[in-house]
């Protein structure tokens, strides 16, 4: 059973930066498709990024392409969002899953709330 938590959110202002971690336990991130997410109330969830488990690729929303980058560190079993350039509309609650096949996750976190003030 693989454990997901999130953390690294909070308040930041227009153009700021954050970056979010997503710590594993129980199962290398390696072995999955690392993707995160995030829900603004009202809105359905969106897609972010991904870290593909097989070759590292990456990939982006494109509403977040040019100013988030997803990483992960192995000695660590932890995935990473860094997030630049922020804008009011990335606030919302972002979270990380593990999916063995794409499109089908099998672990969630929890999430962290990430605020933009204008």
């Amino acid at each position: 059973q693989v454990q997901l938590v999130e953390s690294g959110g909070g308040l930041v202002q227009t153009g700021g930066s954050l970056r979010l971690s997503c710590a594993a336990s129980g199962g290398a991130f390696s072995m999955y498709h690392m993707t995160w997410f995030r829900q603004a109330p009202g809105n359905p969830r969106e897609f972010v990024a991904i870290l593909n488990g097989v070759g590292g690729r990456t990939y982006y929303g494109d509403s977040v392409k040019g100013r988030f980058t997803v990483s992960g560190d192995n000695a660590k079993n932890t995935v990473y969002l860094q997030m630049n350039s922020l804008k009011p509309e990335d606030t919302a609650v972002y979270s990380c899953a593990a999916a063995q096949k794409i499109g089908v996750y099998d672990y969630w976190g929890q999430g962290t709330q990430v605020t933009v003030s204008s």
